[in-house]
């Protein structure tokens, strides 16, 4: 059987590389304008939809660009990185994960897994029912 080697966006090869602790750093020092561009290139989103799943405005996301995100919005770009990355590893393909983020879910009360972002328990609950899908566990 060959094994073939997913390549993954800048941002995601150094999260999956990082300890808890560079991820800190990371975060504190707030992500490059362009690994942010990257996340949502890979994902598909334009900036308008991810200001919305975010919680940045867009006037916020504009006057960025070029510089780095402070470290709030660098922890929310983070949280959907490490959601996808995770939905990636479940269900196979970056497609499949993407789907998922973005159909709604009745293991989470009708909401899409992507729409709860904007807060760490949404974000936590979401990756519970990844976890439930990796062992099997019917949601």
């Amino acid at each position: 059987m060959e094994i073939v080697a997913v390549k993954r966006p800048a941002l995601e090869a150094k999260v999956l590389k990082a300890t808890p602790m560079d991820l800190v750093v990371m975060v504190r020092e707030g992500l490059p304008w362009a690994l942010y561009q990257g996340v949502l290139k890979d994902l598909g989103l334009t900036d308008q939809l991810a200001a919305g799943v975010l919680q940045i405005p867009l006037r916020t996301l504009t006057r960025r660009k070029g510089g780095r995100l402070d470290p709030r919005e660098s922890e929310r770009v983070m949280r959907l990185l490490r959601l996808r990355i995770k939905a990636q590893d479940v269900l196979g393909t970056r497609e499949q994960a993407s789907h998922w983020l973005e159909t709604p879910n009745r293991a989470l009360g009708g909401a899409t897994p992507i729409s709860l972002l904007d807060t760490d328990i949404g974000t936590q609950a979401a990756e519970d029912v990844l976890t439930r899908i990796a062992y099997g566990v019917y949601s």
